[in-house]
């Protein structure tokens, strides 16, 4: 990471943030008949955050059951949460990495019959019943054992043999939007596959599905997103935390006349004598080149544009508001903020908040609040 004097731009994570919105996440799992745990998703170095700090976070807020994506992702993250922390790999066992997954004390989330049996002949050779958890697509056809599987198992229980399923779950394909019928179609789906595993903990809610209700909360929520203050409900107000803020250093100021250029492509036109600064972030970092014509900086609350093209390593702001002593070389500017959120961000590039999350890049100077 480089220095503080040395960066281009800072990235600020708010550790109190992440854990105010996991409390949040829990208080909603925790119903009048039945509570549901609250686990994490921290994959994709917890969105772009960093996993081992927000890791401690969650840990110290008693979070115990944690999700990433990969393989390695779940060794790295096991030397950074207690050894009774349960680790799901949710893209289960690729052939011939079983013993890896198994050495490092993590839980397979088995999404096909390849899977499974890859799985059953290490527990045939180890001697041992393993644990698992199975994942059932009911409605997004990207992964999960799929109906004629479901079958397979109501006919044949012994498929199961050398496995000891210890969470079923499926994946919400619409979660974020809470009136679409698939919602309400998956939910019932799965509750339909559950009923082959009495007393198999289920989880089904996503971070937008926990805000759909207790029907979807089963025994497990597995927030990601909302963690790190992504809507989980667009078009209303966010009831989460951002927990990350950005800001970028001026590195160059000039004043153009009418007609002069800026940037690659010549797409901006200068209309009149301007001024430009000339910022040290650009899509090498994650600042998306779809931003360019279409977002802003802040200079102490006032919105100042993209002009021109985002560059690999810079971007150009049309600062010819801003009073000459409110910025210079070597200044500030935000980019996210509280005038402007990752979701905001994420509108203007015509993307998600997830994609701009998770695009951060490794030259920031990365600072955590809470730490």
């Amino acid at each position: 990471m480089p220095s503080a004097a040395r960066a281009g731009a800072y990235l600020t994570v708010d550790l109190h943030a992440v854990r105010a919105n996991y409390r949040h996440l829990r208080t909603l799992g925790a119903g009048v008949q039945r509570s549901a745990e609250c686990g994490a998703v921290l994959k994709a170095d917890a969105y772009g955050l960093g996993m081992a700090p927000v890791a401690a976070a969650l840990v110290a807020e008693g979070c115990r059951t944690f999700f990433t994506a990969h393989l390695d992702e779940g060794m790295r993250l096991r030397t950074m949460v207690p050894p009774e922390a349960t680790i799901y790999v949710m893209h289960g066992v690729m052939p011939g990495a079983a013993r890896d997954c198994l050495a490092h004390d993590l839980v397979p989330v088995l999404n096909d019959p390849g899977q499974l049996d890859e799985w059953r002949a290490l527990a045939r050779e180890t001697g041992r019943v393993l644990p698992a958890a199975l994942q059932f697509d009911t409605g997004m056809a990207r992964m999960g054992l799929a109906g004629a599987d479901v079958e397979r198992l109501r006919q044949d229980p012994a498929w199961l043999d050398g496995v000891r399923p210890q969470l079923i779950m499926s994946h919400l394909a619409c979660a974020d939007e809470a009136q679409h019928p698939l919602n309400a179609r998956q939910c019932q789906r799965f509750d339909a596959v559950r009923a082959l595993f009495p007393g198999v903990p289920a989880s089904l809610a996503n971070s937008s599905g926990v805000f759909l209700g207790p029907a979807f909360h089963h025994e497990l929520l597995r927030p990601g997103a909302a963690l790190y203050g992504i809507h989980p409900q667009p078009g209303g107000v966010n009831p989460l935390a951002q927990a990350v803020s950005l800001a970028a250093r001026v590195v160059q100021l000039r004043s153009i006349d009418a007609g002069d250029i800026v940037g690659y492509g010549a797409r901006y036109v200068a209309p009149g004598p301007r001024r430009i600064a000339t910022i040290a972030i650009g899509y090498a970092d994650g600042w998306l080149r779809a931003l360019s014509g279409r977002s802003y900086a802040y200079v102490d609350g006032v919105a100042v544009p993209f002009v021109g093209t985002v560059s690999m390593d810079s971007i150009t702001l049309d600062v010819t508001g801003v009073q000459e002593e409110r910025i210079a070389p070597g200044q500030s500017v935000d980019l996210l903020c509280a005038q402007q959120t990752v979701d905001d961000v994420a509108a203007q590039a015509g993307t998600i908040g997830y994609e701009v999350l998770t695009r951060l890049g490794s030259r920031f100077y990365r600072q955590y609040i809470g730490l």
